[in-house]
């Protein structure tokens, strides 16, 4: 595996590398979620190449930019483990300018749920995978369903950009007691994990509602704020596939969308149904 720290040696190894190429973007802290990811890429890619970049443009002040989990080693470790043939590692002033051309997320998508809590993080998402994009003319993306608004919207800014690239979503990863895999995880102590794990019961409850025939937002909502006592609930949201909000659920067509506080750590979660 080649280690990559700069701009200009990923740009030369991509000019060698021939066939397809998987790309999987991460912020670092890798864990299973990634591996699995990292894993569809190497079965269905002849060159993968992982990134792990903590951009500073996708966090607002006040956010954890600075104690966000780092792991560079065991990064590495599992780079290695799983067959990858480039890890880029750069630094912020490696991706980044003193004057940068601005990119704006697509509205309405990207100022409701995550967006409206966290304002202009989605052009700091569009703006480095532009870049990564860009340096590793990936032939396929692979990203996870966790983080589902994120997903569609760097799919319309594929789509809008004529990109010549496929974007993979992949199923969320979880613990065998349901917990969403996140780096995120590693600030909560024991009884936080607990109380994390009112997301996923949440969702399995509203799935279990559903799977009745229980059509009705609010009563599914209800019941699922109900199961989430007493964590501060920051949306429970209802899509359709396309990223719609719906009157009322269809099974085979709506997405449950859930963030919510454990302490002071903030976790999203979702299903589709």
């Amino acid at each position: 595996m080649q280690i990559i720290r700069s701009v200009e040696e990923l740009k030369s190894f991509r000019a060698a590398a021939s066939g397809s190429v998987g790309f999987v973007p991460t912020m670092g802290a890798l864990h299973a979620g990634h591996a699995s990811l990292i894993k569809r890429a190497r079965n269905e890619n002849d060159i993968v190449i992982v990134s792990a970049f903590l951009n500073p443009a996708q966090f607002l002040p006040g956010e954890d930019l600075n104690s966000y989990p780092k792991n560079e080693a065991g990064d590495i470790k599992i780079c290695e483990s799983l067959d990858v043939n480039a890890f880029f590692i750069p630094t912020a002033d490696e991706i980044y300018s003193t004057e940068e051309p601005a990119i704006i997320a697509p509205k309405p998508i990207s100022e409701i749920l995550e967006g409206k809590t966290r304002p202009g993080h989605f052009d700091g998402v569009l703006k480095v995978l532009n870049k990564l994009f860009n340096l590793t003319r990936p032939s396929n993306v692979y990203m996870g369903k966790k983080d589902t608004q994120q997903l569609f919207i760097v799919q319309k800014m594929v789509k809008s950009f004529f990109m010549p690239i496929n974007i993979v979503p992949c199923e969320i990863v979880r613990e065998s007691d349901g917990l969403a895999l996140s780096s995120r995880n590693a600030y909560l102590d024991e009884e936080g994990k607990l109380m994390a794990l009112k997301l996923s019961r949440s969702l399995l409850n509203a799935s279990s509602l559903i799977k009745k025939g229980e059509i009705s937002i609010n009563i599914v909502r209800e019941k699922m704020l109900n199961v989430l006592e007493p964590l501060a609930v920051d949306y429970i949201a209802f899509v359709d596939y396309k990223f719609n909000e719906i009157s009322q659920i269809k099974q085979g067509d709506t997405i449950i969308l859930l963030a919510a506080k454990v302490g002071t750590t903030r976790l999203i979660d979702n299903i589709w149904l």
